[in-house]
């Protein structure tokens, strides 16, 4: 690992870092979109980028009141729920996106796969009985 490697990864994970990941717990339908590990690299290096972007614009088109120490600009911006979508709208359409490429058709997901959770739920199933 590089110098600059140990820098990029801290100044790019917060705050876009933990918004992304807030965005992704919030819809199960993103996990399924970009659920193997180059989708999900490809995924959070876009949705970082993305969001970065529409944080900016939002920062421009946005009124805010004097930093008064409390929250961060970021953090006011979210606070508006119009805000607040356009930011998870950048973020599915990340998702959209690698899930479309065909550069990614043939890499594994994480995790089990249909049939597997299927096997589990029944075995749940007996156990409870």
């Amino acid at each position: 690992m590089t110098e600059h490697d140990e820098i990029w990864l801290p100044l790019v994970d917060e705050p876009i870092g933990g918004i992304v990941a807030q965005i992704q717990a919030d819809d199960p339908e993103i996990e399924r979109l970009v659920g193997s590990p180059r989708r999900i690299l490809a995924f959070r290096t876009f949705a970082y980028i993305r969001v970065g972007v529409k944080l900016g614009e939002l920062l421009v088109e946005t009124d805010l009141p004097p930093y008064d120490g409390t929250e961060t600009w970021v953090d006011l911006l979210l606070r508006d729920p119009a805000n607040r979508a356009a930011i998870a709208q950048e973020v599915r359409a990340v998702a959209e996106q690698i899930a479309a490429d065909p550069r990614y058709g043939d890499d594994e997901l994480l995790g089990p796969d249909e049939e597997a959770r299927a096997r589990f739920r029944e075995f749940a199933r007996k156990l409870e009985t």
